[in-house]
């Protein structure tokens, strides 16, 4: 009887990742756009204020296209430049992406704040993170699907739509911008990743409060992959890093954290454990091509920001507030990195971080396998 429950769980949640957006699990990551765009960041503006903060910065902040860079691949499928900002003189090197998703906004609002506060604020804080780490941030992943307003990109000779967050694999790298990113990275070998992403509306499963983020890491922590990476090593890292992140934000009204999970309360939830996502590959020294023969991996972690634009909900007020808590996550992480301090922390203390009861775990290589009681 378990097995028959097991194997109608597992077909629920694969039904839930390809659902139309009326239809998919309320806290899965938005997948077609809907909202009046006249008040989100398109690409024009992010150069804009790559630019402004660039001169602001009296050569501290570098910005570059992967055309200026060298890059054989260093296009959008729709021919648009991939900008790269760099900034930071420390030895650990820190890998921060947003909007790899075209419809998820708040990646580029979020991590253009954060330099613009890198540029101007001389505080202790800021000046630790720039004297201990160098920092690569990639506001707009995926310009194509930004303008578009969709989640995924275009190849320019069939039209076939692609899932940047699932190209980075051995069969995979069909899109032009998976090939760009990937030599970029297979270059600069960083020593962390930050991945922003948002879900949809969100409840706790306890309180019924409103979820503002879920902290996440794309190979579950205790998972069937992750123990087996490193000896262990990024799964301890990664939940380190998400209890850093949770203990800084839990005590700010506006925010409301837990753990990222898919699934509903009558599908059963489940923890991710991904191969194929960006970060994943990252984890697990991908190489492609022969670029990372070394095999080269770091620890990775994503924020998913409640809130999307399919689901029309970026309100002025809830926009503010998801952004500034993106902010200030991502800027108390890498003052932990630069401080060490999140390597002090419990990570058998990721069990504090609220989430609800799973039932196991939705992987893209083996199914769904069952949590071990």
């Amino acid at each position: 009887m378990r097995k028959i429950f097991m194997l109608m769980i597992s077909i629920i949640l694969l039904f839930s990742m390809f659902a139309t957006p009326a239809l998919a699990a309320k806290n899965h990551p938005s997948t077609e756009g809907n909202t009046n765009m006249s008040s989100i960041l398109t690409y024009e503006d992010m150069i804009d204020e790559l630019e402004k903060l660039e001169k602001r910065s009296n050569g501290d902040l570098q910005v570059q296209t992967l055309e200026e860079l060298g890059y054989e691949h260093n296009k959008s499928e729709q021919n648009r430049d991939l900008y790269v900002a760099k900034i930071g003189n420390g030895p650990e090197k820190v890998w921060i992406q947003g909007r790899i998703h075209g419809n998820e906004p708040y990646g580029t609002k979020s991590t253009l704040q954060l330099l613009k506060m890198l540029v101007q604020n001389s505080s202790s804080t800021y000046q630790e993170i720039l004297d201990e780490l160098t920092l690569y941030v990639i506001p707009m992943y995926n310009p194509d699907g930004s303008e578009m307003n969709i989640r995924h990109s275009e190849l320019s000779d069939t039209g076939e739509r692609i899932d940047l967050n699932r190209d980075w694999t051995l069969e995979g790298f069909k899109a032009a911008e998976s090939k760009a990113w990937y030599s970029l990275w297979a270059d600069i070998e960083p020593d962390f990743g930050i991945d922003i992403h948002h879900q949809g509306l969100k409840e706790d499963s306890e309180t019924g409060d409103a979820v503002t983020m879920s902290l996440g890491v794309s190979l579950a922590p205790n998972g069937p992959t992750l123990p087996n990476i490193k000896n262990g090593l990024y799964n301890d890292v990664t939940r380190q890093a998400q209890v850093y992140v949770y203990d800084s934000l839990k005590d700010y009204g506006y925010t409301n954290v837990d753990r990222y999970t898919v699934g509903s309360s009558s599908s059963g939830f489940s923890e991710i454990d991904i191969h194929g996502g960006v970060v994943s590959a990252m984890m697990l020294g991908l190489n492609y091509n022969g670029l990372n023969e070394d095999h080269h991996s770091h620890p990775a972690v994503f924020f998913e920001t409640s809130g999307n634009t399919r689901d029309g909900n970026l309100g002025q007020r809830g926009r503010g507030h998801n952004i500034k808590q993106n902010v200030l996550g991502v800027k108390n992480l890498l003052h932990g990195l630069a401080t060490n301090e999140v390597y002090n922390v419990d990570p058998e203390r990721w069990g504090e971080i609220p989430r609800p009861e799973i039932e196991g775990y939705y992987t893209d290589h083996s199914g769904f396998i069952p949590m071990k009681k």
